[in-house]
């Protein structure tokens, strides 16, 4: 998840480490938090691989000619990607198995960067992760139906309030798969279910 969001955060521009880890917490949306103590031994490594190089300024610009002696102030190092970093960009940006969708958090950072994404992946990587949450949701569906007389109101509406989240994930996810659909000119396909699509809501009685 890392390499990928820097990678695809200095595919738009070159940066140096504290904007790069300003914008990757945007990116993860607080899903982790990224530490320099995580951020720079990652950057060495994708250096090493050759993903990556440094712009470090030249020593006699590090400080202006006037700068008190013993002065602690240092300039900062530029990051930007290299022709290999691009291709393991674009190599990554491409998959579209179950590590693309399975992991939400994985998700969130591959949705941001769907600009990036070829318009059959982005479908593939949604449906996928569409099926990952309908099947997490009959999970919730079922547990809740075993052990309804067994759970006092608080647990039971906990359990509610997720399989509600559950639900609105994949009614957001079903609009992002017809829009793109929409975009293309596809049809969408009749899927079992539908009444638990974006439709239906929309025509709920209030």
């Amino acid at each position: 998840m890392l390499e990928f969001a820097i990678l695809g955060l200095l595919h738009q521009a070159p940066m140096h480490g504290y904007e790069l880890r300003k914008q990757l917490a945007a990116v993860l949306g607080g899903l982790r938090s990224i530490s320099y103590g995580s951020l720079y031994p990652a950057l060495r490594r994708m250096q090493a691989a050759g993903f990556i190089s440094t712009d470090e300024p030249a020593p006699r610009a590090l400080l202006p000619a006037d700068a008190p002696p013993l002065t602690g102030r240092r300039g900062k190092v530029v990051y930007t990607i290299t022709a290999e970093g691009k291709e393991r960009f674009h190599e990554l940006v491409s998959q579209t198995g179950p590590e693309a969708y399975d992991d939400g958090g994985l998700f969130g950072v591959r949705l941001a960067f769907f600009r990036h994404t070829a318009r059959d992946v982005r479908l593939r990587i949604l449906e996928g992760r569409r099926r990952t949450v309908e099947r997490q949701r009959e999970g919730l569906r079922s547990s809740l139906a075993r052990t309804r007389e067994r759970l006092d109101r608080y647990t039971l509406e906990l359990q509610r309030h997720g399989l509600e989240s559950v639900d609105r994930e994949v009614r957001w996810l079903s609009e992002l798969i017809d829009s793109e659909r929409a975009e293309s000119g596809d049809r969408p396909a009749p899927r079992a279910g539908e009444d638990d699509g974006p439709a239906a809501a929309r025509h709920v009685p209030t």
